[in-house]
């Protein structure tokens, strides 16, 4: 059995060595403060921000949304309420609900953050395709390969490097609280 210290480890290094190492367009703080001053811009101009995600990416989606609205005040909203998610699945596709729900209420300059573990999640895929398609910016946090296709779709990209749902999710559960720390201290 790993430690808890190990663990953690694993966790900070899953971080920190998720940039390609030939990757000379930005580094890590350079994507988190990018991030930071895009959910800034979008707070400011009073435009929307959407979460979405996929099992335990979905439920740091809802806490994401949570923190950006009540401490940031930031417009931000989640698309996978019981009922809507359903209606969309079934009557049009679950790998189309996000998208459908974002064709619905995105607007130009809207900001989408799209969380998928393994960065392949069809239904996320698409949604970033419609937002980018009508004008709004996107910022993906996907894992486990290192070709995953969600990790180039968006403007920014956060990637971790383990093929391990926990890890991943903890690392994108961190990430995204220092981003909404940092956007709530600059309120």
């Amino acid at each position: 059995m790993i430690s808890f210290e190990d663990y953690l480890k694993k966790v900070h290094e899953s971080i920190l060595i998720g940039k390609d190492p030939g990757n000379t367009i930005s580094s890590l703080s350079e994507d988190l403060l990018a991030s930071i001053r895009l959910i800034e811009k979008i707070r400011e101009d009073n435009k929307n921000l959407y979460i979405i995600g996929n099992g335990g990416s979905a439920a740091i989606a809802s806490h994401v949304q949570n923190d950006l609205c009540k401490g940031a005040g930031v417009r931000a909203m989640v698309f996978h309420e019981t009922p809507l998610l359903t209606a969309y699945s079934n009557d049009i596709s679950y790998e189309d609900a996000y998208a459908e729900s974002l064709k619905f209420w995105a607007e130009p300059r809207d900001l989408l953050i799209a969380i998928s573990s393994s960065g392949r999640s069809k239904n996320i895929l698409n949604a970033v395709r419609v937002a980018k398609k009508m004008g709004g910016s996107v910022i993906t946090l996907s894992g486990f390969s290192h070709d995953n296709p969600l990790r180039r779709m968006g403007d920014i990209n956060i990637y971790v490097q383990s093929d391990e749902y926990g890890i991943v999710e903890t690392a994108h559960a961190t990430i995204l609280h220092y981003i909404t720390d940092a956007v709530k201290h600059e309120s």
